[in-house]
């Protein structure tokens, strides 16, 4: 009895090992179970579930597997409608991609399976734009979009795909020009651009070893390329093509004959020793003309330069009341730990995106209102400790009553001193620190004090006793900006256009010193409106940073709503990640809307889903805006804010701007804006001054 008892467990826990090893990953069941949901649930697609399931081992429809992993997805002709989901980006090991012939609309996914080699979504009801995060499919190998409704300009998205042979983007509605990047696609031999609207030259298709040619029934114009011609299917009819002889190639334009490259070569080889011999003589002599003026135009040129900065300076009207300047050096410091050091890197050379010379007037007042923004830093530590007997005494023993907030690595209580002194008190969970918690407490308190920023909180004090780590802050009566844009209450009034887009550049310029004057960068990985406080006068300060690795160990990352397309896990997390989450901030400002609602109707409830397709859109923008603003705010300007989100919130991190670029856009929205900044302080802050 007991023997057989024994092999029926050997064998019953071989199944459940075998069921184990074999089933799906648990990305890829959520990504199909998100599909089947937004696919409206067809009964076609056997086996499918809209929770859970094991699509490899249930053998569901139309998916191949390896091992655990999905490779093949194969849905055509199936009457579908609906959408693809907002998870296809998290199907890294699909390789095969099809879902052509259905019934399928609106905007193609943003996101892709992003390791797919062959994609074909022809044949549906698409419209908009063919989705930007193609250029970074550096495996595909077939792209078929034909036969849809896409419209709008291709963007120069195919640098980047050097193994693509096949690309069908006819039967749409594609207007502009054929993008240079074109020419890039060295691996093409067949392209089908037919029935769209494309104007301008096909000249980037030159140089491609193509097979296949269709353009037929554009709006193309000029020349077709000799080197073309020798295509063997070669369709061009339904164009505007220029009669007569065509102009001579570009130099460095490849020839129209193989046979006439090998019988010229060797008299352009003799011809063109002599021609650099030549051009070389020339630079040589124009090198030292060049020489000689430069240094009689030097003093006069840089003269110039300093007049129209300090006209520009003259005319300048700062955003705050208070004058600010930036120090003429900034001196380096290290931390106790070397390993964690933070190094302040010198700002003689702002950290604003280059601009071109013709704009150079312009950048001078750009720069100049951009550095009145940065106040003088200081690199000495300031942070006193606390003990934590007085702690308890100002916190009334860290009571519920004085709690202003919790968040993953721990809770934050209002202390209050008979002097009338008030602090925030964040006490830190003692189960993130691991073995050594004093050394590694004081290199957070060093590294943390040594952060100074007119838009950052300032940490003034710290306790590490009994088992306690705590921070001590700055304390804001105004709260945080959650607390403003989501839990108003009766003594509150709403924020104005004006103090929005100053909390966004303060805010922005906070996140700008944290990644680019910071040395090494510092990852805030904790953006959201929760942690940006509100001062006296509505001026941003961002807390919570220096505490990226406390977020390495917990299981929970920023919330929903707030996380980038890529943040999967806490480690995930970069400068651009800080960026997207940024973006979501500028999106509260501007809707009044939580990052996440579920109250909301399904499609409304993610806040970036619902409103990128319509930062663009004018008149859906008008619609977009806080019913809190009553309309009281400049078009341009609201336009232009809605831009720079569009830049922040895009799904692929590597197309997001630094800081830096973020905060030159906002800086140039308030010039051209003639935004007077603080001629709205009263109509927006807090009136209430009873106990806190």
């Amino acid at each position: 009895m007991y023997h057989s008892f024994l092999g029926f467990l050997v064998v019953y826990l071989g199944i459940i090992t075998t069921n184990v090893q074999s089933k799906t990953d648990s990305t890829d069941v959520s990504a199909l179970n998100v599909m089947y949901t937004g696919l409206n649930y067809p009964s076609k697609l056997d086996g499918w579930k809209s929770s859970g399931g094991d699509p490899c081992d249930d053998s569901w429809e139309g998916i191949t597997c390896s091992g655990s992993a999905v490779k093949e997805i194969r849905l055509s002709g199936l009457g579908l409608t609906g959408s693809m989901g907002y998870q296809l980006s998290s199907l890294t090991s699909v390789t095969y991609f099809d879902l052509s012939q259905n019934n399928l609309k609106n905007d193609i996914p943003y996101q892709l399976p992003p390791n797919a080699v062959h994609i074909d979504l022809s044949g549906n009801g698409f419209t908009g734009n063919v989705p930007y995060s193609i250029s970074q499919m550096i495996d595909l190998e077939y792209l078929d979009l034909g036969h849809n409704q896409l419209n709008g300009q291709l963007s120069d998205m195919f640098g980047k795909l050097p193994k693509l042979q096949m690309l069908d983007l006819s039967y749409n509605s594609i207007t502009g020009n054929l993008p240079q990047s074109f020419a890039s696609l060295k691996s093409l031999s067949s392209l089908y651009l037919q029935n769209n609207k494309f104007t301008g030259p096909i000249n980037a298709l030159s140089n491609l070893d193509l097979k296949d040619l269709n353009v037929e029934n554009n709006q193309f114009t000029g020349w077709i390329p000799d080197e073309l011609k020798e295509i063997d299917d070669l369709k061009t009819g339904g164009n505007s093509w220029s009669k007569g002889p065509a102009p001579p190639p570009p130099p460095g334009a490849r020839p129209a004959s193989k046979e006439k490259e090998s019988e010229n070569g060797k008299k352009s080889g003799v011809n063109g020793l002599a021609i650099a011999l030549s051009v070389v003589g020339s630079l040589v002599v124009l090198a030292l003309l060049i020489t000689l003026f430069s240094k009689r135009k030097s003093t006069v040129s840089s003269h110039f330069l300093d007049e129209e900065r300090a006209s520009h300076r003259r005319a300048f009207t700062p955003l705050s009341s208070q004058e600010l300047s930036v120090p003429k050096d900034y001196q380096d410091f290290k931390s106790l730990d070397s390993s964690a050091s933070i190094d302040m890197k010198s700002l003689q050379k702002s950290p604003s995106v280059k601009t071109p010379i013709n704009d150079r007037v312009q950048s001078f007042s750009d720069n100049e209102f951009a550095n009145r923004l940065m106040a003088k830093r200081s690199t000495s530590i300031h942070a006193t400790a606390y003990s934590l007997v007085d702690l308890q005494t100002a916190t009334a023993n860290f009571a519920t009553g004085r709690l202003l907030g919790e968040g993953t690595i721990g809770r934050v209580y209002r202390a209050k001193y008979a002097d009338g002194k008030v602090l925030a008190v964040k006490k830190i969970e003692s189960s993130l620190f691991h073995g050594g918690k004093g050394e590694e407490f004081s290199a957070i308190v060093s590294n943390i004090s040594r952060v100074h920023h007119p838009n950052i909180a300032e940490l003034v004090g710290y306790c590490s006793e009994q088992g306690h780590n705590l921070l001590i802050y700055e304390y804001f009566r105004n709260g945080s900006l959650h607390e403003f844009l989501h839990l108003s209450d009766d003594f509150s009034k709403p924020l104005t256009w004006n103090t929005r887009v100053r909390i966004a550049l303060g805010t922005a310029r906070a996140v700008e010193y944290l990644h680019e004057v910071c040395s090494p960068s510092v990852v805030h990985k904790n953006i959201k409106s929760s942690n940006i406080l509100l001062d006296s006068e509505l001026n941003p300060r961002l807390s919570d940073y220096g505490l990226a690795n406390f977020h390495q160990r917990t299981s929970q990352n920023l919330g929903v709503g707030y996380n980038a397309p890529e943040c999967t896990k806490p480690s995930a997390y970069t400068l651009k990640s800080d960026v997207y989450s940024f973006g979501v901030v500028m999106l509260e400002l501007l809707t009044g809307r939580m990052p996440y609602d579920g109250k909301k109707p399904k499609s409304e409830q993610s806040l970036v889903r619902w409103a990128t397709p319509q930062l663009h859109d004018i008149d859906a923008l008008a619609k977009m805006v806080d019913p809190a603003l009553r309309g009281l705010y400049p078009p341009k300007s609201l336009s232009r804010f809605a831009d720079v989100i569009a830049l922040c919130v895009q799904v692929e991190s590597e197309f997001r701007p630094p800081m830096s670029e973020v905060v030159q856009a906002l800086v140039r929205l308030v010039q051209r804006s003639s935004m007077n900044m603080r001629d709205d302080l009263a109509a927006s802050c807090r009136t209430d001054d009873s106990d806190y």
